[in-house]
């Protein structure tokens, strides 16, 4: 059997990190949906940039665009936000058919806005508006300043996905601002049940940092290196677990309200070393969600070998990787932080990139 469909049996999403007209126009996402079970697409501004730099399929429409008196960014939307719509609608049944649990497509808020709540909150109402379909997720980062825009995006009832977590600290302010949004919805006589969150929590920045300052210690520390992404996410599982199926949510789940899922981005493994599926196999589990670049999903089907709930084993391997870090002098929570700032740079740098092929 395909492992991508295996996956699928054992509870996990399998989504596509990667989004074009070609993909589109040639009927690559069609089939990945029929064949693969692909339940969901993400993109960013680096997607988006090597889209519309290669595609062919944006030429003429770019240069239409141009004859336009419109800023860069408005060009930007007008190209990417058809192709998001025509994402949305491959997935709508499945949208439609799982009750709202799969299905999904992101679009970034601009990376400018990283430290901009109310900008944030208003791109997320307005990109929600332009693109207008259910199973739209809005994509913020998890910084101080989206944090407090994700609870007013989930509060105003906009489903969101969280980007740029790198930390055990990320997971919990970002469910903690999903529960508050939750909370503030309900109280204004919202519904919350349409709504839907993904946590992305980025796994193989964590090892390529990790890895460097253990090398640079030498010694005992060498054998800890390429476990601590994975630890990372198997004890965001567990808090998940705990969070969203213990009394802490069961007020707003009788309301009709749905847990934040798990999301692992950043799974291609950088690390030629390593397995090119480390970040796919050992984390398989109910109500978790794997976003793949096409070259792992294309491992991952050649071969992979599929296993229920992974990332529910070995907690306490997970946990005696974060005590010996902390004995070698490494606190991930402040790596998460350094990781995160990085991420954001990258991200500035490709949207700026992007805005000068509309320019």
């Amino acid at each position: 059997m395909n492992p991508l469909l295996q996956v699928r049996q054992h509870g996990q999403q399998i989504w596509l990190d990667n989004l074009s007209r070609t993909l589109l126009n040639d009927g690559h996402l069609a089939r990945f949906i029929a064949d693969d079970g692909i339940a969901g697409v993400t993109t960013n501004p680096a997607i988006f940039h090597k889209a519309i730099a290669d595609g062919r399929y944006y030429e003429d429409d770019l240069a239409a665009l141009k004859a336009q008196p419109l800023s860069a960014e408005a060009r930007y939307e007008a190209l990417v936000i058809p192709d998001v719509q025509r994402a949305c609608d491959l997935l709508a049944a499945l949208h439609r058919d799982s009750g709202g649990d799969a299905g999904y497509v992101s679009l970034e808020v601009s990376p400018a806005l990283a430290h901009d709540a109310a900008g944030t909150l208003a791109a997320g109402l307005r990109l929600k508006a332009a693109v207008n379909r259910p199973n739209l997720l809005i994509k913020v980062p998890a910084t101080p300043a989206g944090i407090d825009a994700i609870e007013q995006l989930i509060g105003a009832g906009v489903s969101v996905n969280v980007t740029l977590m790198f930390s055990l600290a990320h997971v919990e302010a970002v469910a903690q601002a999903y529960l508050r949004g939750l909370e503030r919805l309900l109280a204004a006589g919202g519904d919350v049940a349409p709504v839907m969150s993904v946590a992305s929590l980025f796994l193989s920045r964590v090892d390529t940092l990790i890895d460097k300052q253990l090398e640079e210690l030498g010694g005992t520390a060498l054998a800890l290196r390429g476990k601590s992404a994975v630890a990372t996410a198997r004890l965001a599982y567990l808090r998940y677990r705990e969070r969203f199926n213990g009394p802490d949510f069961a007020a707003l789940r009788a309301a009709g309200a749905r847990p934040q899922r798990m999301l692992w981005a950043s799974t291609g493994t950088k690390n030629p070393a390593y397995s090119d599926l480390l970040y796919v196999e050992p984390l398989i589990g109910a109500e978790t969600i794997n976003t793949l670049p096409d070259t792992t999903l294309d491992a991952l089907r050649d071969h992979g070998k599929v296993a229920a709930d992974t990332v529910g084993q070995d907690i306490e391997d997970a946990a005696a990787q974060y005590a010996a870090l902390e004995q070698h002098g490494i606190d991930l929570n402040q790596a998460g932080e350094r990781l995160q700032q990085e991420g954001l740079r990258q991200f500035e740098q490709a949207f700026a990139a992007l805005l000068e092929l509309t320019a």
